[in-house]
């Protein structure tokens, strides 16, 4: 698995797909929350936190995450190489692990940079120092098992289609259910409200947020990462049939 590691890692920053998505998700992040005028706006909001980083950040990956995981079978599928892979001394397991942890890696090598932020804005805060570490650290924290997640949906999407623009728009609605449709359901049936809201991502993430690491938001997110991860399984090994 570790070679399989080691060449998706390769395949990212030998083309400019690795650069370009940490370049993209910087560059958008900053124009947001620095330059442009409007809720997501740092300086212009009059708080020392990072609460608007924390709400882009989850919709720059709705669409990011997909674009990096659409190719890691769905390529695969259309150039003729994956009945060989399937054919290498790896499991099934080893081979899905390898895509996935790759491409999260890419995503968590994006977010990185982003601790300068944390630096600039406790520097500007009043006095210098006064922001809520606690819930920022949470924060990050979420997004990794956010990042988790949203990565295994697009690996698994991947394999259904040997068309990256397919594996990419299929990624992308899946992501964006998991993550904000079932608040909309909840909106619509307010008496199951809260039960509705616990089956998304956004209700997890926001609890993760506040600075207190539950174990239920942990398990969340780590069964809905293992759950895609099985379902990209069974179908890899539906094409070994």
């Amino acid at each position: 698995m570790k070679a399989l590691l080691l060449r998706e890692i390769k395949s990212f920053f030998g083309s400019p797909i690795g650069y370009l998505v940490i370049a993209i998700f910087l560059i958008i992040n900053g124009l947001f929350l620095w330059v442009f005028n409007g809720e997501y706006n740092i300086p212009n909001s009059g708080f020392a936190d990072m609460t608007p980083f924390f709400t882009l950040a989850p919709w720059i990956f709705v669409f990011l995450i997909p674009a990096v995981t659409m190719r890691s079978f769905s390529d695969e599928r259309r150039q003729g190489t994956l009945e060989l892979l399937l054919t290498k001394p790896l499991s099934v397991w080893q081979i899905t692990n390898g895509k996935f942890i790759g491409a999260m890696l890419l995503i968590w090598m994006a977010i990185l940079p982003t601790f300068i932020y944390v630096q600039v804005i406790s520097s500007l805060g009043m006095p210098e120092g006064n922001i809520d570490m606690g819930s920022t650290v949470g924060s990050y924290f979420g997004l990794l098992f956010l990042i988790a997640a949203y990565s295994a949906i697009g690996i698994f999407t991947s394999t259904l289609s040997d068309n990256q623009i397919v594996a990419f728009i299929l990624a992308v609605f899946l992501c964006f259910f998991f993550y904000f449709g079932f608040e909309g359901f909840a909106t619509i049936i307010p008496s199951f409200s809260s039960a509705i809201s616990a089956l998304g991502m956004q209700n997890h993430f926001k609890s993760m947020s506040r600075g207190v690491i539950d174990t239920r938001d942990m398990i969340y997110f780590i069964s809905l990462t293992i759950a895609f991860l099985s379902f990209t399984v069974y179908q890899l090994k539906s094409f070994k049939l």
